[in-house]
């Protein structure tokens, strides 16, 4: 089969299966089945693919029209510019999660060498950009998960970050010893269990239920936190959490003796950063 041939009907296939973005997801598949970039897939449109190449396609695609994300097919994802191995034992992560890199970013710069941590860190990507982006700081990052934790070392690793990052096999901040954080940031579990109806299926069905729901309300991971947050930042520190519009008020109301609180918006409009400053 050609190679134009079997896209036009990995096309077909995904679409009368009811997936997003099908030909998106089937150049996806197939760059990875053959191991090459978008470019060859259109410079290239008469190479004939293999047996093995075939059906090493044909599974990918029967997995991706299960529903399955094509980024647990693949195991990577970009994420600030740096290819991250992904696995169902973590979230996928969103350019939508960038918004807290860009926040954090300008502020612990203008600090110098600050002390950051990264609370639930999944794959290790908002403490790996963090490490990329501020040379100078020192970084910890927690984790509850050890099939997750061991995921977001493997990424360290693999990224050449790993000597700039201390993990912790641990829930939220118990037993972290430094009590003078500059930042503490998290994207924790934020969606309320109210509102499963409304998150894609795949999502529902594969992502890891622990790391998308907080509970009934979509605030009981937060809850926990704040408090947690308050003892370990230094005066002045900042907690910077990845939110949704459901819950900007309830989060607004248990920082209310905070100072400097702000909701970020991302680019479609719905607040998704909430910071604030431990008071003086």
């Amino acid at each position: 089969m050609r190679l134009k041939d079997a896209l036009t009907s990995a096309i077909e296939r995904l679409t009368a299966a009811h997936v997003g973005s099908p030909r998106m997801n089937a150049e996806v598949l197939l760059m990875f089945t053959l191991g090459c970039d978008r470019a060859h897939l259109y410079a290239y449109p008469e190479r004939q693919l293999n047996d093995d190449e075939r059906a090493r396609y044909d599974e990918a695609l029967r997995q991706r029209s299960l529903g399955i994300p094509s980024q647990y097919i693949t195991g990577h994802q970009e994420f600030w510019g740096m290819d991250f191995i992904v696995s169902p034992a973590v979230l996928i992560p969103r350019p939508e999660t960038e918004h807290l890199i860009e926040t954090v970013v300008p502020l612990a710069r203008s600090m110098g060498r600050s002390k950051i941590v990264d609370v639930g860190t999944g794959s290790g990507c908002i403490a790996i950009a963090l490490a990329k982006e501020l040379p100078d700081a020192d970084i910890q990052a927690t984790e509850i998960s050890p099939a997750a934790l061991e995921v977001a070392e493997a990424n360290a690793a693999r990224l050449q970050l790993d000597h700039r990052i201390q993990f912790h096999d641990t829930d939220l901040l118990r037993g972290i010893e430094t009590n003078d954080f500059d930042f503490i940031v998290s994207n924790p579990p934020y969606v309320g269990e109210s509102e499963e109806d409304q998150v894609q299926l795949e999502v529902r069905k594969f992502e890891p239920r622990n790391a998308v729901f907080a509970g009934p309300t979509g605030l009981e991971v937060i809850e926990k936190l704040i408090p947690a947050a308050h003892e370990k930042l230094k005066h002045g520190g900042w907690l910077l959490l990845e939110i949704s519009g459901t819950i900007t008020e309830g989060v607004k109301k248990l920082l209310e003796h905070w100072s400097e609180v702000t909701i970020k918006n991302d680019l479609q409009g719905i607040p998704r950063v909430a910071s604030a400053r431990r008071p003086e």
